[in-house]
């Protein structure tokens, strides 16, 4: 049977399992037959170094900051989101979030076209702090690129890297 050594042949060419999925599953007499995709999973958390993460699913994204990225910056008192049509860049400045700390920049940790800003954070955005990985996100997008996905972390990873961090200080 073929599908063992798809398997095979995609771990040992260096794809990162968390961007290989079987994508169906068909039986077709005796044989089935798998269909792989190396996209990355319909639906996953993704991470930057800075702390920013986009929730993908398909190919929409919701991006906010991290509670490592909120616990670092204190009470949020200020929130710059991006309007609804604007492109932004993987990298690129998106936002601003300013706390009784500091002013802190929001970099996309994808680009796209923002469909939808949290209008609850601009008005309250204590809402970071409270709830930064949920009621606190920032702004949802139209992804234009999902390879750039390959380039984030994923949950497991970031919490890894989280170590890292800690261990630097």
């Amino acid at each position: 049977m073929a599908v063992p050594r798809i398997t095979a042949v995609l771990m040992k060419s260096g794809i990162k399992s968390q961007f290989v999925k079987v994508t169906s599953l068909t039986a077709i007499g005796s044989q089935r037959h798998m269909d792989f995709s190396t996209t990355p999973a319909a639906k996953e958390k993704f991470f930057t170094e800075k702390h920013e993460w986009v929730d993908v699913n398909g190919s929409m994204g919701i991006v906010g900051v991290s509670k490592y990225a909120a616990d670092a910056l204190g009470d949020v008192v200020y929130a710059q989101l991006p309007e609804v049509g604007d492109d932004v860049e993987k990298g690129a400045d998106a936002g601003v979030l300013e706390s009784v700390k500091a002013a802190s920049e929001v970099y996309s940790p994808v680009s796209g076209k923002v469909t939808e800003k949290n209008v609850a954070v601009e008005d309250g955005p204590a809402i970071i702090n409270q709830s930064p990985e949920n009621e606190g996100w920032l702004y949802k997008l139209e992804l234009s690129n999902l390879d750039e996905l390959k380039e984030l972390m994923n949950q497991e990873a970031y919490e890894k890297f989280l170590e890292s961090v800690s261990d630097d200080h």
